[in-house]
């Protein structure tokens, strides 16, 4: 359940016994204990770590969630004790953006290793962070549920040595297989000859250590679409925002690292109640297709007629000021405190 107010209630004046004020209130808390589970970041405040999907702003969403919460505290977890104690600790919800841990030389994933003892979590597991982590592995699970996504094919450096022999017809769109924030993507990632195609290519493996994407260049418009899970029946709930991105010099809109580093692209609800459907409809089949659990992004992107194609997933997506926050904010006028109560709300009833 989406839930916007916070529970409050009225104290009545009774004569002269109870001297408070007119309209005074107080919260009525809730007897839930929440632990917001963080990692130490040992680089530049903010910076990306590979094991920190969503880099949550602790003290803030303690503030929040302490609104209507009796027992809520941050918790940093520097080594496996730490976790073990977090588990026996037994608390009603784990809150974190931490997809996993790397201690005594293996990784431990926190929402797979909080299942295990039914702690209810934010977020989804495992095996669904992988399914959208890798690009590759993404687009064929659309395939193999009819999910429309661009024609598409791995490579690397070398493989293809010359034009005849690429699979799928110029113009190209080249990316990582890897990796999210749109790193790797500039203005060099649209191709139309096999000169450009090499040279991306090959830049990716350098700059980015991964293997190529590369799919038929969709030249329409593109999307977000925030999902939430209802708490109550599990319903998702679609969220459609359009990303408008400014041409380049050479003509082109390309929604890339520097594009969105820089916030440099705007975006709008989408009013066209058609169009809205088809974005909807791709974005949950997409979700569920890839396993997703409470909350998610999903990046569509429309060919020349017009017509929606599944671009990405981000299963884990940012709770600051990104496109998931202002799909909440432009379909249902939420605040930043009602985003954080409702999947609040989703990860305490999921089980």
């Amino acid at each position: 359940m989406i839930i916007k107010d916070i529970a409050k209630q009225g104290i009545p004046e009774i004569g002269n016994i109870i001297p408070l004020k007119k309209n005074n209130i107080i919260p009525i808390k809730i007897s839930k204990t929440i632990e917001i589970v963080v990692v130490p970041n040992l680089g530049e405040v903010n910076s990306h770590q590979d094991n920190v999907g969503i880099i949550i702003e602790e003290k803030n969403v303690l503030r929040i969630l302490s609104k209507r919460y009796k027992n809520v505290l941050i918790t940093e977890i520097n080594s496996e004790e730490d976790l073990e104690a977090l588990v026996k600790r037994k608390p009603d919800l784990v809150f974190s953006g931490v997809k996993y841990f790397f201690f005594n030389n293996r990784k431990i994933w926190l929402n797979d290793y909080l299942e295990m003892f039914e702690i209810p979590y934010i977020a989804s597991s495992k095996a669904a962070l992988d399914n959208e982590s890798d690009k590759n592995r993404a687009k064929k699970i659309m395939q193999k549920n009819n999910i429309r996504t661009a024609d598409f094919f791995i490579t690397n450096p070398g493989e293809y040595l010359k034009e005849s022999s690429i699979p799928i017809k110029f113009p190209l769109f080249i990316k990582p297989v890897t990796g999210g924030d749109s790193r790797g993507v500039d203005k060099n990632s649209i191709v139309f000859n096999f000169e450009d195609f090499t040279s991306k290519v090959l830049d990716i493996k350098i700059s980015q250590n991964s293997p190529s994407l590369v799919e038929t260049y969709l030249a329409g418009k593109e999307y977000s679409v925030g999902i939430f899970e209802d708490s109550i029946d599990g319903t998702l709930r679609a969220m459609p925002i359009e990303i408008i991105v400014k041409e380049n010099v050479d003509g082109h809109c390309i929604l890339d690292f520097d594009v969105k580093k820089n916030d440099e692209e705007s975006v709008i609800l989408v009013s066209d109640v058609v169009v809205f459907d088809k974005l909807s409809k791709l974005a949950k089949d997409s979700f569920k297709a890839l396993g997703g659990k409470s909350l998610g992004r999903i990046d569509i992107k429309m060919d020349h007629l017009g017509v929606p194609h599944f671009i990405e997933a981000n299963l884990m997506p940012g709770l600051r000021k990104g496109y998931f926050y202002r799909s909440c904010v432009l379909n249902l006028d939420m605040s930043y405190e009602d985003m954080i109560f409702s999947i609040t709300n989703t990860g305490l009833s999921s089980h």
